[in-house]
């Protein structure tokens, strides 16, 4: 018996008390070797398309300084997005519903880049907590305000993620569960809703990759 609406993400496959549901992170990895082939396939040929567009897209917001650090957050989008699709196949656990995983993303990314920019650009790190133009009055405010707002962005970064993962998850889980209870016209309708909105879930899906990667980008530029 379902104890909480939410109890259907929670990790119930296990042997030995190792949990297995946390295995489907690195299904994405078994999609890799198609990169190998002589002749590539036209997947491949978008996947690099859409990488070289991603490439490009960071280089701008980190600069020219930065560019090895492109190749970063086309790896945090590829596995963020990976695991955002394998989540909409049934019967596959959805890491990326979970702040575990989320949290272990967006936290050491958020620390790295606040310890480099306090070492190497310290007075840069302390121009960013007073904007340009404010009034002396205002300025200890403006400390606490941008203190407070640089502390808590891993925490968005991982509720964002995991926030909008749910929300979609759990709209087609109660969808699907009023399937036995509505007549054979009726359940043609629903089954309509249920691509409907399995396609948004894809484009949430890219969405929220592209935005995670693209903020913490962001994040990184600041510290330069």
């Amino acid at each position: 018996m379902m104890t909480s609406l939410f109890s259907i993400f929670d990790p119930s496959s296990s042997i030995f008390s190792f949990s297995l549901n946390w295995i489907s992170t690195f299904l994405g990895m078994m999609f890799l070797p198609y990169l190998y082939w002589a002749s590539p396939s036209r997947w491949v040929l978008g996947w690099s398309s859409l990488t070289k567009g991603l490439y490009n897209e960071f280089s701008v917001i980190l600069g020219t300084r930065n560019l090895g650090l492109g190749l970063v957050f086309i790896s945090l989008f590829t596995l963020i997005m990976f695991n955002n699709f394998l989540g909409l196949l049934p019967y596959v656990f959805t890491s990326s519903s979970h702040l575990v995983m989320t949290l272990s993303l967006a936290f050491p990314l958020w620390v790295s880049f606040m310890v480099f920019g306090w070492l190497n650009h310290t007075q840069h790190m302390f121009s960013h907590l007073v904007p340009q133009g404010t009034p002396s009055v205002l300025m200890p405010f403006m400390v606490l305000i941008e203190t407070i707002s640089n502390i808590i962005r891993p925490g968005t970064l991982a509720v964002r993620l995991a926030a909008n993962m749910i929300a979609g998850h759990l709209l087609l889980s109660l969808l699907g569960n009023m399937g036995p209870a509505l007549s054979f016209g009726v359940i043609w309708i629903l089954i309509s809703l249920q691509v409907l909105l399995l396609l948004l879930e894809a484009a949430v899906a890219v969405i929220q990759s592209y935005v995670f990667a693209i903020l913490s980008s962001l994040y990184a530029s600041e510290v330069n």
